[in-house]
């Protein structure tokens, strides 16, 4: 669901965390009636926590502030499609999730 126009949805995938690190996947669906091409999602990492390496995707972090963009192959996403991307990262305690992105600018939400 998106609290404005129905663009996409983030939806992590699955994520294992260990005592200093973790992975997670996520996946981006277009749930609007028009082709979305180009994406950039943005999201934040909770304090500890840093991205150190990415696949399908170009992330990268300042602060808390996570931007993960498409790279060439899978920008599109026609109605219905879905890019899929991950990463590797650091942490200090506890892992969590994030709770808020916006797709190019427009909140949306997980499902």
């Amino acid at each position: 669901m998106l609290t404005e126009r129905k663009e996409s949805l983030p939806q992590p995938r699955g994520r294992h965390s260990w005592n200093s690190g973790f992975t997670a996947d996520v996946q981006i669906t277009n749930t609007s009636s028009s082709t979305i091409n180009g994406w950039t999602l943005a999201y934040s990492l909770l304090s500890g926590q840093r991205v150190t390496n990415s696949w399908n995707a170009t992330v990268s972090q300042s602060g808390q502030a996570v931007t993960a963009r498409n790279i060439s192959w899978n920008g599109t996403l026609s109605p219905g499609g879905t890019a899929s991307f991950g990463y590797q990262g650091t942490l200090s305690g506890a892992y969590s999730s994030p709770t808020s992105f916006t797709l190019n600018g427009v909140a949306c939400s997980r499902s």
